[in-house]
């Protein structure tokens, strides 16, 4: 039988209080507020404390605290990655994140969501990767949504919600977002 976390990373439905999954959010949480509060600027201990809960990230990313998310270990990313301030990623399932990708302040990522029934939703939550690729900009207070898959050298406007997948060398914008034009690689 699997675990909670087994479900969680597979993507079925799961219980999101079990107590394994409390533990690993928890810990994610004690880390967090030492990067948000104790520390607070990039240094020798911050980058020490982020690879403690991104384990899975390049070594060089930069975060601008605040930062929140999940669990940590399911944000992979690649190198020269920028966090601005307040982004938030709930990462219960995999986040993956390319090279020289640039957050702007406010931005979340959600791979977490929840059953429409909402009798269902009472007990359980389930997951949906996130893609975001390389040379990619994601614009202040974007919302990116479960399963979505945004391709290289794309640019997200500020503000947009992004609920369906963008081809790559893409400008979107807008709730939903959509594609306005094609950027030249």
């Amino acid at each position: 039988m699997k675990t909670e976390k087994e479900k969680m990373l597979a993507g079925e439905d799961y219980f999101g209080n079990d107590k394994e999954l409390v533990a690993e959010r928890t810990k994610a949480k004690r880390l967090l507020h030492k990067l948000n509060v104790t520390e607070y600027v990039m240094n020798g201990t911050s980058r020490n404390i982020l690879q403690q809960l991104l384990p899975n990230a390049h070594k060089r990313l930069y975060i601008e605290p605040p930062f929140h998310c999940d669990y940590g270990y399911n944000i992979h990313s690649g190198e020269n990655v920028y966090f601005n301030v307040n982004c938030v990623v709930l990462d219960t399932m995999k986040i993956t994140i390319g090279n020289n990708v640039f957050f702007g302040p406010g931005v979340h990522v959600y791979s977490a969501t929840h059953p429409l029934d909402a009798v269902e939703r009472r007990s359980v939550e389930f997951s949906k990767p996130v893609s975001i690729g390389d040379d990619c900009w994601i614009g202040g207070n974007a919302v990116i949504c479960p399963g979505v898959t945004i391709g290289n050298g794309c640019t997200i406007g500020a503000g947009s919600v992004v609920t369906k997948d963008i081809p790559d060398n893409s400008l979107a914008v807008g709730n939903p977002a959509k594609v306005i034009r094609k950027l030249i690689p």
